[in-house]
């Protein structure tokens, strides 16, 4: 399933200043230079002639529809983002923007999430989406909690050891 299938038309999409940060700057881009140079580049295809086995056309068309619907995916997020600074929040529970320090109780490796939106989530960076089954199992939870995580690779526990919001 794809992440923007996971909300409907009228929910709220949740996301970090950060978050919105990154999806204005993706936008500019398509708009400002991807758009313009796949323009060029169906004009340059055209200008060979035939176009029904013209390669280049076809990838440049294929590449132009990609750009316009991510277009449209983008202002879609934007127009309904709910956005979120994680440094206003006054909480002892887990909610949308923790960053979390995690204890695993079967080896005693440590790890620390934040909670994020969807297009935000970056596992290099312990950025975990808010759909995730880690941050799922962690919300409305507080540091002293115990946590269950069915993971793909079996049931995980973690103690939760603190919890921030930066």
């Amino acid at each position: 399933m794809l992440a923007s299938s996971i909300y409907m038309a009228d929910d709220k999409v949740p996301m970090t200043v950060e978050g919105k940060r990154l999806l204005d700057e993706e936008l500019k881009n398509l708009t400002m230079v991807e758009r313009p140079k796949v323009v060029a580049l169906i004009e340059w295809a055209r200008s060979l002639g035939d176009l029904s086995e013209n390669a280049d056309y076809s990838a440049a068309k294929e590449r132009q529809g990609f750009i316009e619907g991510r277009v449209q995916e983008i202002n879609s997020k934007i127009a309904r983002a709910q956005i979120i600074d994680p440094a206003t929040i006054e909480t002892d529970k887990i909610v949308f923007g923790a960053t979390v320090k995690l204890e695993a109780d079967e080896t005693g490796e440590k790890i620390t999430y934040q909670i994020v939106g969807v297009d935000e989530a970056d596992i290099k960076k312990n950025k975990i989406s808010i759909t995730s089954p880690v941050a799922r199992s962690l919300i409305g939870k507080k540091e002293g909690d115990e946590v269950e995580v069915n993971a793909p690779k079996g049931k995980i526990v973690y103690s939760v050891i603190e919890v921030k919001y930066v």
